[in-house]
C-alpha cells in the first residue's frame, strides 16, 4: 500500500488563502499523476485541480483562476495554493496518486491507485 501524506489545510475567512500539500514516496513510479478532490457529506467526490503523469494541468471550472497545483522540489510532491477562498470550497480535501495516468484525470478518480487520509479546509463566510 503506497502511503500519501498530506498538510495544510484548516480554516479561514471568504477570501483568504491556505496551500495543501502532498506526498508520495519517491520510490513509487516515475511518472506519477497527482490530484487533488474533495468531498462535502452528502456530495459527490470532486475533482479540483490534478497534474497528470505527463505534466499537463487541469483544473475544476469552479476553481480556475483562484487555485494553482504545483510540483514541489522533491519528487512525487505537489501542493495546491488556494486564493480568494470561498464557503462553497469548504470540505474534505485528498490527495491522490496515480502511476503512468495522462488527460483528464479529474474525473477519473477511480483509476488512482493511492489515497492520503484527507485534510480538511472550512470558510467561513
Amino acid at each position: 500500500q503506497v502511503h500519501v501524506e498530506e498538510s495544510g489545510g484548516g480554516s479561514v475567512d471568504a477570501g483568504g488563502s491556505l496551500t495543501l500539500s502532498c506526498a508520495a514516496p519517491d520510490s513509487y513510479y516515475n511518472n506519477l499523476a497527482m490530484a487533488w478532490f474533495r468531498q462535502v457529506p452528502g456530495k459527490e467526490r470532486e475533482g479540483v485541480a490534478a497534474i497528470d503523469a505527463d505534466g499537463q494541468i487541469s483544473y475544476a471550472p469552479s476553481v480556475k483562476g483562484r487555485f494553482t497545483i504545483s510540483k514541489g522540489s522533491q519528487k512525487n510532491t505537489v501542493s495546491l495554493q488556494m486564493n480568494s477562498l470561498k464557503p462553497e470550497d469548504t470540505g474534505m480535501y485528498y490527495c491522490a496518486v496515480g502511476a503512468l495516468l495522462i488527460g483528464w484525470v479529474l474525473e477519473r478518480a477511480r483509476e488512482f491507485d493511492a489515497w492520503g487520509q484527507g485534510t480538511q479546509v472550512t470558510v467561513s463566510s
